[in-house]
């Protein structure tokens, strides 16, 4: 009974970890479709916000689509959010990449860039338009 006891007191005292969003990934292992989230949309428009906070789950797959309408020549930078994930591939135009690494990404016309990723690590990460200060012009992703 004090073994019971025990047991039952050190499963509440570790903090819960996120459930897996499929209990079988199968031969595609994390890119799996059952381990996908809902795709994020973010808009660069001058004067308009960027998108709505997120929360990610580490160790989900996710599609950002980042659209530049043209109104502007706009970027969103954010290293700390790029080395918190795991890219897959950024398409633009059809031409997909494969990157080791991200910035930045600059938009001098229309057009939409995909990155599909694997959150990483947890925390607070934000993607921002560099040099604007408003809170409408960056996007906080929280991965548990």
């Amino acid at each position: 009974m004090k073994h019971i006891a025990t047991a039952a007191l050190l499963t509440l005292a570790v903090p819960a970890a996120a459930a897996p969003l499929c209990d079988d990934l199968g031969f595609a292992g994390l890119l799996a479709s059952c381990n996908r989230g809902e795709p994020i949309e973010l808009t660069l428009a001058s004067g308009q916000p960027l998108g709505e906070d997120q929360t990610l789950q580490s160790g989900a797959y996710y599609k950002l689509n980042v659209t530049a309408d043209g109104s502007a020549e706009l970027a969103i930078s954010g290293p700390d959010f790029f080395r918190a994930i795991w890219i897959n591939e950024i398409v633009i135009n059809q031409i997909e990449i494969r990157p080791m690494a991200v910035d930045s990404l600059e938009f001098d016309a229309a057009g939409t860039a995909e990155i599909s990723f694997i959150a990483i690590k947890p925390g607070s990460h934000t993607l921002r338009i560099p040099g604007s200060t408003g809170d409408a012009q960056s996007v906080t992703f929280n991965i548990q």
